[in-house]
């Protein structure tokens, strides 16, 4: 049994891990806890999961606190982070490999600003992929939809049956597009001259 990099051999641990609720499009968690760690919380993704780090010595409730709070804390931070075109590519490549053993293989893909009423476009003959703008500091899972929405288009150019059986393979398909549709909700919503927070 190979040893955890993370933890020097001998230090006791005790490992816990969750599901998250079906439907929800949430990575698994798994609570890593640790006597040698005193005080401190620390959280990171690894691949679809997130790891949680904590001292051995807290309690249930706390745990499931501070999962909430690192939880948040990263969802904040992948949405701050905008990516460039190459990475943006690099991504694409990364999903294309991930979800379709790398068939879908853009030419070109790209951020336009001119993009205002679709999140992603993609031309299948010209095998290049285009991503609003608007996308950008978005959570990554959802920028990852729409990337995944788009190299599904190099496969099946229509959205038949077979275009959505692709994307079934993206876990959080269902997560992303409600948090689309949620923007698209709220940019409807009216906005009163003079309205302000209370």
């Amino acid at each position: 049994m190979s040893a955890d990099p993370l933890h020097r051999a001998g230090t006791p641990q005790r490992r816990t891990s969750s599901q998250p609720p079906s439907g929800s499009g949430a990575s698994a968690i798994e609570v890593r806890r640790s006597a040698r760690r005193r005080r401190t919380v620390s959280a990171y993704r690894e691949g679809d999961r997130t790891v949680v780090l904590i001292p051995a010595r807290m309690s249930e409730a706390e745990e499931q606190r501070w999962v909430s709070v690192m939880l948040a804390k990263l969802a904040a931070q992948e949405s701050k982070r905008v990516l460039g075109d190459t990475e943006l590519a690099e991504r694409a490549e990364r999903l294309s490999a991930q979800y379709f053993e790398g068939r879908a293989r853009p030419a070109s893909v790209r951020w336009v600003t001119n993009q205002n009423t679709r999140w992603g476009s993609c031309t299948p003959s010209e095998g290049s992929i285009r991503l609003s703008h608007r996308l950008q500091g978005m959570p990554e899972y959802v920028v990852d939809y729409v990337l995944v929405h788009e190299l599904a288009h190099l496969l099946v150019p229509g959205h038949g049956p077979r275009f959505w059986r692709l994307l079934e393979a993206y876990p959080r398909t269902e997560r992303a597009r409600g948090y689309l549709e949620g923007v698209v909700a709220a940019d409807r919503l009216p906005h009163l001259p003079g309205a302000s927070g209370e």
